[in-house]
């Protein structure tokens, strides 16, 4: 690791996880289903950007497929919860 990775990873890392727990929060609170599908969304969104953090610090690819995995997961789980929310089932 280089020197403004040893000190910019940790960094940003607290602020991805600080955000993981405010849509965390969000999820459980959220008054409506699209702010709970919302705060699903940016859990993903933040977990693919921890696990490219991880990855930068520990110098393997391994935690880039696995954040590519979990993008594409997350993808399809949003598309679906939101065409279920639209017209009450996900596929016509």
């Amino acid at each position: 690791m280089n020197g403004w990775t040893q000190t910019v990873l940790p960094v940003a890392a607290a602020a991805v996880v600080l955000a993981m727990l405010l849509a965390a929060w969000r999820l459980l609170r959220g008054p409506t289903p699209v702010d709970r599908i919302l705060a699903m969304d940016t859990l993903y969104l933040d977990t693919v950007a921890l696990l490219v953090m991880v990855g930068i610090g520990a110098d393997t690819a391994v935690y880039f497929e696995g954040a590519l995995i979990i993008a594409l997961l997350g993808f399809v789980g949003t598309v679906a919860l939101s065409k279920y929310l639209l017209n009450g089932k996900v596929i016509d």
